[in-house]
């Protein structure tokens, strides 16, 4: 029995490896390749999900619950590359020992083309197009937002911060729901900002204080803190807690944060975001298992239109 199960078990796990399929699309002569998760409906939701640095669409497909999310709820999912395993967000200025991009890369250009793509095809509706990222991923969902508000219905930033040249250069045409998720021990991108305790961090990151006080005041929101919110302690191991702090603003215009308390440069999450969990503990800090971050994510996505 236990040996039928386990080959059942196989054949659900290849079915849904199955269900995602890659292409590309051709930005100024250059290929670019993403993994789309598509449901059998049209004019369903659609999530961009944007990796860090150093990772591929694959990466996020396989190291957190957005494919299971998105089956479960119906909507389309995508899973960029980034040229390099990295995004030409706003900022200029990178780690030490970790390259971007080729220079000239126009990823605003490469993602506004994947959506405007689903969406001529029936698969995306419109009014329902969201964008997530992480690390680096999470500056580039930030620069969408700036650079593209009038593709998407909402944003979500996780372990990322602000810096000058990115706040200088945002000037969206609408307001967006936004959604920061950002831990208190993380070495890469430091919650009181500055720079993180990595070698390979980069400078000149804004506090998150900060970067909620900026999305609060695009959004029109009051700029005092809203209600603070402590949510269970699911997973006492992980020596981590979360923190959701709303916002007050004005209907349509939500911003929140989620704060990792204690946990490091990881995507929250009820499975490990990573495949060796011991060494990316000891470089990166502990992952909350409190909350999972596509679910919340997508919890938030959801209420918007």
């Amino acid at each position: 029995m236990r040996r039928w199960m386990r080959i059942a078990a196989c054949l659900a796990a290849s079915a849904a490896v199955s269900a995602a399929s890659a292409d590309t699309i051709d930005i100024d002569g250059v290929k670019r390749s993403y993994t789309a998760q598509l449901p059998a409906k049209r004019l369903v939701p659609l999530v961009v999900v944007l990796h860090g640095k150093t990772q591929r669409g694959a990466d996020m497909a396989a190291r957190t619950a957005w494919p299971q999310v998105a089956k479960r709820e119906g909507f389309a999912v995508v899973f960029p590359d980034g040229l390099n395993h990295a995004w030409a967000d706003a900022r200029t200025r990178a780690g030490p020992a970790l390259r971007g991009p080729p220079p000239g890369t126009d990823d605003v250009a490469f993602i506004a083309r994947l959506v405007e793509k689903l969406v001529a095809n029936g698969t995306a509706d419109p009014k329902r197009v969201y964008v997530a990222g992480i690390s680096n991923g999470g500056a580039m969902a930030m620069t969408l937002v700036c650079a593209r508000a009038d593709l998407f219905a909402a944003g979500a930033s996780v372990i990322m911060n602000l810096t000058d040249e990115a706040a200088i250069t945002c000037h969206p045409s609408r307001p967006l729901p936004m959604l920061l998720m950002n831990s208190t021990a993380d070495p890469l991108v430091p919650y009181e900002g500055g720079r993180g305790s990595s070698y390979f961090a980069a400078d000149g990151f804004w506090s998150t204080e900060e970067t909620l006080a900026f999305w609060r005041k695009l959004n029109g929101c009051e700029t005092d803190d809203g209600e603070m919110t402590d949510l269970p302690d699911r997973a006492p191991a992980d020596q981590s807690t979360v923190t959701r702090i709303t916002s007050r603003c004005p209907t349509g215009h939500d911003v929140v944060l989620y704060r990792i308390n204690k946990g490091g440069h990881r995507m929250p999450g009820f499975s490990s975001d990573a495949r060796f969990p011991k060494v990316a503990t000891g470089l990166l800090g502990q992952q909350n298992g409190d909350i999972d971050g596509a679910e919340t994510i997508w919890t938030f996505f959801s209420q918007f239109p």
